[in-house]
């Protein structure tokens, strides 16, 4: 297989020792990836995704949900979140989520590793 990379001039210069040194900081979190459930289109879905928003934003303060990304392109993707806990703990908050509870939502949760203090640009 022959492979042709181009050499984009303009990027940072990454050193083999920097990578080292990046990989040894990464850390365990957990990607849930939130997909439309059953009851996606019930009466009242409304004030059950309010909920969910509203326990997202409890989540995130404190500090459990590190990053919550709503999608509305219209797939079957409702969300994507970066949780700063183990699997089982990731397992029972999603479990407890009106939105599960209530069939709105249904959800996969991926072990993953980053780098704290990563974030979203401003």
């Amino acid at each position: 297989m022959n492979e042709t990379f181009l050499e984009d001039t303009s990027m940072t210069t990454i050193t083999d020792e920097f990578m080292q040194q990046m990989l040894s900081t990464s850390k365990n979190y957990c990607i849930v990836i939130l997909k439309a459930g059953p009851h996606k289109n019930d009466d009242g879905v409304e004030k059950i995704i309010w909920e969910h928003g509203r326990r997202n934003f409890a989540l995130r303060a404190d500090g459990v949900l590190s990053i919550v990304c709503p999608i509305s392109d219209g797939s079957n993707v409702s969300g994507v979140s970066i949780f700063n806990a183990h699997i089982e703990e990731v397992k029972k908050i999603m479990d407890e989520d009106p939105g599960v509870k209530a069939g709105v939502f249904i959800y996969e949760i991926h072990a993953c590793r980053s780098f704290p203090g990563d974030c979203l640009p401003k």
